[in-house]
């Protein structure tokens, strides 16, 4: 039994770019700021809907006005609250504050879609998080806002969503909530809902290490990588004699931001 030459592609954890502080616009995809949003001190609404655009997704902060669920929107915000007690002296740009939105809003998503850690990385869903302004930090602001988003850094736009978000993943997903790729392979090509016309799928994640382990080097990672999803796409394929498959696999920075995951895809139109 002979495969063809794996494919290993190298893309950004979209959550680990929504950490980054950026210098984005504070507009959603209309380009309107809500005045009251702008320097707010208080907390956002839980569950409101914006309609934000891939260009919010890694700025620091976010005043797109808020629009109804049951109209067109990008984004459902999910998770709102203070930041700890220990975080009230942390800068705006902290790593400490930034280790905390990922924690809290990873674990928030997976809770709200109904999803485990693998599933989630293998859809076309993702987060971002906001914090009040730099006024508003000065002025004492400490909150934080997670967005779902219908897209990130490896799609070419944000979907629609449905009227909301929660549970959206239970059961057996559909097709359009579900990462897929068109093109020749993985590498560099934007991700895809799998309802659409595609040549790759997500289909197996690969778990490197426990949240307390060391990061196990460039070359271990995308070994172990390479390894394992070679035979687990081929299971997924049902044994064929020739297959493609590609692995995105993450290095230190994503890895100290909290990913321990690899993921599998097989060249497929199904």
């Amino acid at each position: 039994m002979t495969t063809r030459s794996p494919l290993a592609v190298v893309l950004a954890v979209v959550a680990l770019l929504a950490l980054l502080a950026g210098c984005g616009e504070s507009a959603g995809q209309s380009g309107e700021t809500d005045p009251e949003q702008v320097d707010a001190v208080e907390a956002p609404d839980l569950g409101s809907c914006r309609r934000l655009a891939l260009t919010d997704v890694a700025a620091p902060t976010n005043a797109s006005p808020v629009v109804p669920c049951a109209e067109r929107h990008t984004a459902e915000t999910y998770a709102v609250g203070e930041l700890p007690p220990e975080l009230d002296d942390a800068g705006y740009d902290s790593p400490e504050v930034a280790q905390f939105a990922y924690d809290t809003c990873s674990e928030g998503l997976r809770t709200f879609v109904g999803a485990d850690e693998s599933l989630t990385m293998r859809t076309v869903l993702s987060w971002a998080w906001f914090r009040p302004s730099p006024k508003a930090w000065e002025d004492g602001a400490r909150w934080y806002r997670c967005d779902v988003v219908g897209g990130g850094a490896q799609s070419k736009e944000l979907v629609a969503l449905p009227k909301t978000a929660r549970g959206l993943l239970q059961g057996r997903p559909d097709d359009k909530w579900l990462a897929c790729v068109d093109g020749p392979s993985v590498s560099g090509a934007p991700k895809t809902p799998c309802s659409q016309p595609h040549d790759w799928r997500a289909v197996t994640t690969i778990k490197l290490g426990e949240e307390a382990d060391a990061y196990p080097g460039d070359r271990l990672s995308e070994v172990r990588s390479r390894d394992f999803c070679k035979r687990s796409v081929q299971a997924w394929l049902n044994y064929p004699a020739q297959f493609d498959y590609g692995y995105t696999w993450f290095r230190e920075p994503e890895w100290n931001a909290g990913n321990r995951r690899s993921v599998c895809w097989a060249r497929t139109t199904e």
